[in-house]
């Protein structure tokens, strides 16, 4: 249980409707920041603005999975309130007060440092991004169907990356009787991509590999999607880049040659949010109730 333990949630989407649910059946005391415009109510949770928060008795600090923006602000999609998470808010919490978050970025980074506190961020967990391939994948087939004239089944599809999420793509589409390969560059990930019976492919080579590509499946969050790889592939390829923002891809060059190239980070959210909620919310749960028990043994 979490009786007693404080916590602001800022922000967020209907994936923080689950995690704010399972926190008050855990009997812990929440401070809702952008919600106001939410009809539910929860008991044990009270919403409030940003200002009236106190934050030197908070123990924990709840952030949407994008984090904030490069500014500070938080996503508040429950609220038309200007939600901002400033070091100084930071810099009024306990020393143990831990800030969770599913990405991160520079801002939100630097002013964790310079108000010495923990960053947990979620998305760095093993478990909770396997957990979450599973509606990025189906998400990933409706856009697929959504955005194509053909069948999945037959075409040729390239999964860029064979990482946590891009295993998963690689493994349904061959499921659905698609021709896939997969490109990596590990040595390790190409022998893998050849024990699943796929395809596999070196990474430097992509130029000449997507040629006869229908669909392009990026999970690589780096430029790699460039305008030499695409002025390779057929016009007809819908390409869908899974990487966080800004993606993979070169957006603007694959417009001009008439190629559908769609951002589609955070499809979990989207497609499934209470199926991502409560990923989220059983982890969170899970380092909570550990950090509440280890101090409770310090008697802190």
């Amino acid at each position: 249980m979490l009786t007693g333990m404080q916590i602001a949630v800022m922000g967020g989407d209907a994936r923080q409707l689950e995690i704010i649910r399972k926190l008050t059946e855990l009997d812990a005391k929440l401070s809702l920041v952008g919600f106001e415009q939410l009809d539910h109510a929860f008991t044990g949770a009270s919403k409030e603005k940003v200002d009236e928060v106190d934050f030197s008795v908070i123990d924990a600090i709840i952030l949407p999975v994008p984090g904030t923006n490069l500014e500070g602000q938080v996503e508040t999609i429950f609220s038309n309130e200007k939600v901002i998470l400033t070091k100084d808010m930071l810099l009024s919490t306990p020393e143990h007060c831990k800030v969770y978050s599913g990405i991160t970025n520079t801002y939100l980074t630097g002013i964790i440092k310079q108000a010495n506190r923990d960053l947990v961020q979620l998305f760095e967990r093993d478990d909770v991004a396997i957990f979450n391939s599973i509606p990025t994948v189906e998400g990933t087939i409706m856009m697929a169907i959504q955005h194509t004239d053909f069948t999945i089944h037959g075409s040729n599809v390239c999964v860029l990356g064979l990482g946590r999420v891009g295993m998963s793509v690689a493994r349904t589409f061959h499921a659905l009787g698609a021709k896939v390969k997969v490109g990596a560059r590990k040595t390790e990930h190409l022998a893998r991509i050849t024990e699943m019976g796929l395809t596999p492919f070196h990474l430097k080579d992509i130029e000449n590999e997507v040629i006869n590509t229908d669909i392009c499946i990026n999970t690589i969050p780096k430029h790699i999607v460039k305008s030499s790889v695409i002025s390779k592939m057929p016009t007809h390829t819908l390409i869908i880049d899974l990487a966080s923002k800004p993606g993979g891809t070169d957006f603007r060059y694959a417009e001009k040659r008439g190629i559908k190239a769609l951002l589609a980070p955070g499809l979990p959210g989207i497609v499934a949010p209470k199926t991502a909620g409560q990923i989220l919310a059983n982890v969170l749960a899970q380092l909570l109730m550990e950090d509440s028990t280890k101090r409770e043994e310090k008697g802190t």
